[in-house]
């Protein structure tokens, strides 16, 4: 049975079932409870026989803004904290890996800016339509930061090179030219954006659903059988940057709207 939350809402078109980050006021943001009602949404998909496929989006004008960078800054004082931004880097460690593993077809649908964990949802996804306000980006070296998820994601998608240039620089790519890269597979038009990932849905339909499963399993777990362990060495990379001093500074000048003063 599928449940909706305060911050996650799930709806059924058969074929397809679509998965709505739904925190607006934080341009949907994760933190470690939309993480658990976000991997609890993909699970009970798994159930449904008749979805074929899933559409990922999020609601009002944001895909995912990555970590709730507010929420953080306010805890980065407690020295317990330590503790809870593990627990939330592997939380958000195990959804990437179960939408890797996850039988059928993942499409994410990007209204707007992916940024952070939003990319790494993004490049968790099997199939991507975005609108032309699609933004995507890993700005965490510009927060004292690391892409642990991210950075293996994007090498493993579309290679070493391309990695690095977006995790060193924390550059924004528009929707052309995530387009351009193989980042996204389409641009649509906002009000068309849901119709065009449905769409897909349906033409995913017709195929087998074992064969596309084993499709999934032959290039996320064989071929990429070296990525879940780099997946998981920078899951642990970036939960110890959380820690540093770094960290503490970067995030406060973010939510404080000024330069960095790295230490």
């Amino acid at each position: 049975m599928i449940t909706n939350s305060s911050v996650v809402d799930v709806r059924v078109d058969v074929p397809s079932a679509t998965i709505i980050l739904n925190r607006p006021q934080s341009k949907n943001a994760l933190n470690l409870d939309t993480i658990k009602k976000l991997s609890l949404a993909f699970s009970d998909i798994h159930q449904e026989k008749n979805v074929a496929a899933v559409i990922l989006t999020g609601s009002s004008d944001s895909f995912c803004s990555g970590t709730d960078l507010k929420e953080m800054s306010a805890s980065l004082e407690d020295e317990n904290s330590r503790e809870k931004w593990h627990d939330e880097t592997m939380a958000m460690n195990d959804l990437v890996e179960s939408m890797l593993r996850f039988p059928k077809p993942i499409i994410a649908a990007v209204n707007g800016p992916a940024v952070g964990v939003g990319l790494a949802l993004v490049l968790a996804s099997d199939l991507v339509v975005a609108s032309p306000n699609a933004k995507f980006g890993s700005p965490e070296t510009k927060r004292g930061l690391v892409a642990g998820l991210v950075a293996p994601l994007l090498a493993f998608r579309l290679g070493a090179s391309t990695a690095m240039k977006l995790t060193l620089t924390g550059r924004h790519l528009d929707a052309d030219e995530a387009l351009s890269i193989g980042l996204s597979h389409e641009t649509v038009k906002d009000d068309l954006l849901w119709a065009r990932a449905n769409e897909m849905a349906k033409e995913l339909s017709g195929n087998s659903p074992l064969a596309m499963k084993m499709t999934k399993t032959l290039i996320n777990e064989t071929i990429g059988e070296h990525f879940l362990t780099s997946l998981n060495l920078g899951t642990a990379n970036s939960a110890a940057a959380r820690t540093t001093e770094s960290a503490k500074e970067g995030v406060d000048a973010f939510v404080e709207k000024r330069p960095p003063n790295w230490p």
